[in-house]
């Protein structure tokens, strides 16, 4: 007969092979993938933002660097790309001007592309968690693909594609490579705020939501304002942002029936 001890120690592997068990399972539920050779090359437009900061901590300023997502954009006829949107919550710390904020392409990849870039214009709060900003040189779409905008809002009856640099420990492999949920669904949305089944974690916020059109060509449809980790996730529009933007990035609404 197993020993009090022994029923204890019987009693904790028990627990935790039923823990890992579940962490296990969770993980094979998750239906994102990550960034590969096979992968749409138009994902390569989704690059990592590193914003330097000042957050306040107990009254004391302390630097602080945001890790966040972004996506390079361009006119449907545009050779090449200067301006990137975001979050606005992934700039909301960013204080001294005189700091650089980077912008990495192909992050991990043999030849990562850190280019430098200045905000443009945002929304102002979470309500509004747009951000644009301009690289202090472009990229040529024959080396990245840069994304197109949806012309409206994105049809709730097509799926949509959610990428980001998640930093779970799972697949996001804690933000290192470029993680995607392929197939999932917009829940509800109107022109301001839109809500989602897509999976994404801390880091993927400023990321893509994607709807390819009738053609197949992918366009920028939203950004990722956040999510919870499972099956709830929150994005803006690229309506939202469609003021802001220089007139030839603009693309006319589509006509009213």
């Amino acid at each position: 007969m197993l020993s009090h001890y022994g029923k204890k120690a019987l009693a904790s592997t028990l627990i935790l092979q039923l823990a890992l068990s579940i962490v296990a399972s969770a993980a094979g539920d998750d239906p994102r993938q990550q960034l590969s050779e096979h992968s749409p090359r138009w994902l390569s437009a989704i690059g990592q933002l590193s914003v330097p900061g000042l957050k306040t901590e107990q009254g004391h300023a302390e630097h602080h660097t945001e890790r966040c997502s972004a996506t390079l954009i361009a006119a449907n006829t545009a050779p090449e790309a200067d301006l990137i949107v975001t979050a606005w919550h992934c700039l909301e710390a960013y204080r001294d001007l005189s700091k650089r904020i980077t912008f990495t392409l192909l992050p991990g990849s043999p030849e990562p592309r850190v280019i430098s870039a200045r905000p443009v214009a945002d929304g102002g709060s979470m309500a509004a968690d747009w951000a644009l900003l301009r690289l202090t040189e472009a990229v040529a779409r024959t080396d990245i693909p840069a994304l197109a905008l949806h012309p409206g809002l994105a049809d709730p009856e097509k799926t949509v594609l959610m990428a980001g640099y998640s930093r779970d420990a799972g697949v996001g492999a804690r933000g290192r490579i470029l993680s995607y949920d392929p197939a999932c669904h917009i829940t509800r949305s109107n022109a301001a705020l839109g809500y989602s089944d897509c999976r994404a974690h801390k880091g993927a916020s400023g990321g893509a939501v994607i709807q390819l059109n009738d053609d197949g060509e992918p366009l920028l449809s939203g950004i990722i304002s956040e999510g919870d980790g499972l099956q709830d996730s929150r994005f803006v529009p690229i309506a939202a942002v469609r003021d802001a933007l220089p007139g030839r990035m603009s693309p006319p609404p589509p006509p009213r029936p």
